[in-house]
């Protein structure tokens, strides 16, 4: 009897026995599993199985049945690659790995993020995965070199190359072309050192630079093209290859060439390795800079910190802070970690991770930021957060996590250039045939050369390059602005958006409203009806409880305990106390108990007209009182609301207050579209008739019960002063409550797509005009042939090219919302 496979790994999702049953049952239900158990305890199931049972079935039933299988991100560092063809078989490695949910690998920073399945797979396999495609994965943990380190030893080390390279280099091209443009010079080279002298100094130079700061385009090339998966580096090794060959049997046997074409293409061969490692060395220094947005977010936070411990304050390393640490900052300190003010006060500036320019004031219990610079006063403040919990921490994460997402525009481009270089080589080799038969004498020297300049000018460095820079130079430059792109593909759907909808409490709105006018029915003391109505919302979060709540305390009204509190979303809320049974929220609350309101209902109708938000309340079933609570804009709601409408944009307001206020507010802010008096349900019906022509769709919002809409929407933009729900539900996140942040998020979107696209432009643009012509097509219509040293420059300058047209984007700025 054969012995079962055996497979363990952890389950999200379980929650109880009927959980662990039900994944159970799940698992027992695939065809070939001899034994399922799940453990509630340690969330982990055990799975004994046999064919047609295979791992992805497992965790295909168990996610059908809700309870996915835990996951895990890995990211890895690969070393050795070039291009896009490289980058393309990694992933393709990775992705057909067992046990590996997705995968993504960045070109721009050499780096892979793998989503997999725990317990089917671990890095250590993940890493050989990677290098079983031919290139070395190495897995970045916390003490890994940081990227920028990564980053300056690579460029080290091709600036060595490069110099070594062009010393040996320099002398191969002054003896061969200095002869061929001055002929008094051939001849002084040949009276004083000999013309087969001089070739065999130039063999001999040149397979210095082949194989010593050449080697690795062989090292890697040769073996690529042998598996039948030829990349840039086979390109570069293939074609210096022939042409030192070539030049070798010119220089030593010239006697098995035909007549006529016995001569050398040293200078051609070294000037190629030359020109494309100088190439690459701009590159990194370019690709380094792209980086430099999560650089200097990284280098925000301080490596110590001052600590009272024990009743004295000493310096130590901020890894060693654990919350609930008293900690000590100093005027113009660094603020370490997250952390509520208990002593002291000190204006803040929060720029660095907001945006916003004006420093903040802090005072006893607010809350601070890491990586923010106090001001003139001394804090002291508890620390809430830290390490990877920090804002500054999850903000690094959102933007590395969105720079290794790859746009749908991408998939095109993987599609082109998995098959760019077989391709090329098949060009390449057609070309040599059509010289060797068609062509003059001498044909072989012209087929040689036009074969090699295919093949270096057709490296697909800048193909790959083109989307992953622009992403990385386009997020890190939002960050800095106070935008978060938490999903890379948000950058091209926001740049499509042709409507941008708004919630309007705490997004167009301060969110902290005031309590302006009080009506009481006919008998009810109005003191008395506020602190049974601020009672009731005692237990809410919601800004207008807070409003009442406030106006409570103002008046000095006493608020007496509740029980039995309940919320209905979108509806109100309703509590015990004192034997009575006290109902707060919309008029719809009251419709839905069945309570009339009466003379109060046109008092109601007078204050939303008004701009002002009436607020219901009732007491043991009959009408007690209606409240008037008022929400002033946000100081750049009108502005922003403009400059989105001067982009061409329709604007719409999505929200639960009722239609008088809301059509008050779109008149102040020229908001075109208005949905009113919907709950958070409605909210997303009302989402998909806006969407129903077709344009994609953006929601800003900040409440929890704005998450379904900003879910739903083409893209959600979530206020970063809002709630943790909104933020995890959206695609952008403004950590300012500033809206001219939308405007920035959409011209950045834009900005970079557009960038994108030049690239992409250039990258296929350059490969179709220049491959002809390296080719000779222009030659038979008198037109020039392409040198393999000037293919080598053009493929050199490409890629340096579109590095560099990325770059322009860190210098964009806040949009203007004037």
């Amino acid at each position: 009897m054969s012995k079962h496979q055996t497979i363990e790994f952890p389950i999200t999702g379980l929650s109880c026995a009927s959980c662990v049953a039900r994944a159970e049952r799940a698992l027992s239900d695939v065809a070939g599993v001899a034994e399922a158990r799940v453990n509630l305890a340690t969330e982990t199931a055990h799975v004994a199985f046999d064919a047609p049972a295979e791992p992805e079935a497992l965790m295909a039933a168990l996610s059908n049945a809700g309870y996915p299988a835990g996951k895990a991100t890995l990211t890895l560092d690969i070393e050795g690659m070039n291009c896009a063809s490289c980058m393309l078989r990694v992933e393709k490695a990775l992705v057909e790995a067992p046990g590996v949910a997705d995968a993504s690998v960045n070109l721009a920073d050499n780096s892979a993020l793998v989503r997999y399945f725990q317990g089917q797979t671990d890095p250590a396999k993940l890493a050989a995965v990677v290098g079983g495609a031919g290139y070395r994965a190495n897995i970045q943990t916390s003490d890994s070199p940081a990227a920028s380190e990564r980053q300056e030893a690579e460029f080290n080390q091709l600036q060595r190359l490069t110099l070594i390279a062009a010393i040996l280099a320099i002398p191969v091209f002054t003896v061969e072309m200095g002869g061929h443009l001055i002929p008094a010079f051939h001849g002084w080279i040949g009276q004083v050192i000999g013309h087969q002298n001089s070739r065999m100094i130039q063999a001999a130079l040149t397979a210095l630079v082949l194989f010593g700061p050449g080697l690795r385009f062989f090292l890697r090339g040769i073996p690529a093209l042998i598996k039948g998966r030829p990349d840039m580096n086979s390109l570069v090794a293939v074609g210096t290859g022939a042409a030192f060959g070539y030049s070798v049997i010119a220089t030593f046997a010239p006697g098995l060439l035909p007549a006529g074409t016995a001569n050398v293409y040293f200078e051609a061969a070294a000037v190629i390795v030359v020109l494309i490692l100088f190439g690459r060395l701009l590159e990194a220094r370019a690709k380094g800079r792209a980086g430099s947005a999560i650089r200097g977010l990284i280098g925000l936070q301080p490596k110590t910190a001052r600590i009272e411990r024990n009743e004295a304050v000493s310096e130590v390393l901020i890894e060693t802070i654990v919350p609930g640490d008293i900690i000590h900052v100093r005027p113009g300190e660094k603020i370490p970690v997250d952390g509520r003010v208990t002593t002291g006060s000190s204006f803040v500036d929060e720029s660095m991770i907001t945006g916003e320019p004006v420093p903040v004031a802090k005072g006893p219990e607010d809350e601070v930021i890491g990586g923010t610079i106090n001001g003139t006063g001394a804090l002291k403040f508890q620390a809430t957060r830290v390490g990877a919990d920090t804002m500054l921490a999850q903000i690094i994460g959102m933007v590395q996590a969105a720079q290794s997402t790859k746009l749908p525009v991408q998939a095109l481009v993987d599609r082109i250039t998995l098959w760019f270089v077989p391709v090329v080589m098949a060009v390449a080799a057609l070309t040599v045939l059509v010289w060797l038969v068609f062509g003059p004498d001498p044909a072989l020297g012209f087929a040689l050369v036009n074969g090699v300049a295919v093949l270096i000018i057709a490296c697909p460095c800048a193909m790959g390059l083109a989307t992953p820079t622009s992403i990385m130079v386009g997020t890190g430059r939002a960050a800095e602005l106070g935008v978060l792109f938490r999903k890379g593909d948000a950058l091209q759907r926001l740049g499509t958006s042709g409507i941008v909808a708004f919630d309007k409490t705490g997004t167009l709105t301060e969110g902290r409203p005031e309590l302006t006018d009080i009506a009481s029915a006919a008998g009810e003391d109005e003191n008395a009806v506020l602190g049974l109505i601020a009672a009731v919302e005692s237990q809410s979060e919601h800004p207008i409880a807070t409003a009442i709540l406030q106006a409570a305390h103002r008046r000095k009204v006493p608020v007496p305990p509740s029980t039995e509190f309940a919320s209905v979303t979108g509806f109100g809320a309703s509590a015990m106390i004192d034997g009575q049974k006290v109902l707060v929220g919309a008029q719809r609350w009251m419709v839905r108990n069945d309570i009339d309101f009466g003379t109060l209902t046109a008092r109601a109708e007078q204050l939303a007209s008004d701009g002002k938000t009436p607020v219901f309340a009732a007491i043991d079933g009959r009408a007690a009182a209606v409240l008037a609570v008022a929400d002033p804009l946000k100081p750049t709601s009108v502005a922003a609301i403009r400059s989105l409408r001067r982009l061409g944009l329709k604007t719409a307001m999505i929200t639960g207050d009722n239609h008088a206020t809301a059509r008050m507010i779109a008149r102040q802010t020229g908001i075109d579209d208005v949905v009113a008096d919907v709950l958070p349900d409605g909210k997303v019906a009302a989402l998909e008739r806006l969407k129903a022509d077709g344009e994609a769709l953006a929601y800003v919002g900040d409440g929890i019960n704005d998450a379904p809409a900003l879910a739903t929407a083409d893209v959600g933009i979530a206020i970063g002063t809002g709630t943790d729900v909104a933020i995890e539900s959206a695609d952008v996140v403004l950590m300012s409550g500033d809206l001219t942040g939308v405007v920035t998020a959409l011209e950045l979107s834009r900005r970079t797509m557009r960038n994108i696209r030049q690239n992409l432009f250039w990258a296929f643009g350059y490969n179709i005009v220049l491959i002809p012509v390296a080719a000779g097509l222009l030659y038979p219509f008198g037109g020039p042939l392409l040198s393999p040293v000037l293919a080598a420059g053009a493929m050199a300058t490409s890629s340096v090219f579109v590095v560099t047209n990325a770059l322009r984007l860190r210098w964009a700025n806040h949009a203007s919302a004037t």
